[in-house]
This record gives structure tokens, sequence and C-alpha cells, in this order.
């Protein structure tokens, strides 16, 4: 895997775990209301999730 790779998937992980650390409850809190939904919202938040990531990735790469 290159390098960017990785760094992302560190980034990912720092930023991952800055909830949990900051604000357990608030954290928890999330959990349990995401608990709550059914499937096709938690895959829609998914897809929302996976398009808004690829739109910021092809608006870095323009950038270069």
């Amino acid at each position: 895997m290159s390098d960017a790779i990785w760094m992302a998937l560190a980034l990912l992980l720092v930023l991952e775990g800055l909830m949990p650390a900051i604000n357990p409850g608030g954290w928890r809190r999330m959990f349990e209301q995401l608990l709550r939904l059914s499937d096709q919202q938690v895959r829609m938040i998914g897809l929302i999730s996976m398009v808004a990531g690829l739109i910021m990735l092809w608006l870095l790469q323009m950038g270069d």
C-alpha cells in the first residue's frame, strides 16, 4: 500500500477516537440513537458518507 493510504487510515483512526476520548457519554448516546434507526436509514447514512468522501477526494485531486 502506498504511504497515502496508510496516512489516511491513521487519520481515520485519530478522528474516530476523538469523540469517545473527549465525550464518552455523548458517544454512547449517539450509538444508542443509531441502534434505533432502521437498516435502510443506516445504509443511507453510509452511502451519503461514501459519496461525500469520494467528492472530497475528487476535489482534492483536481487541486493538484
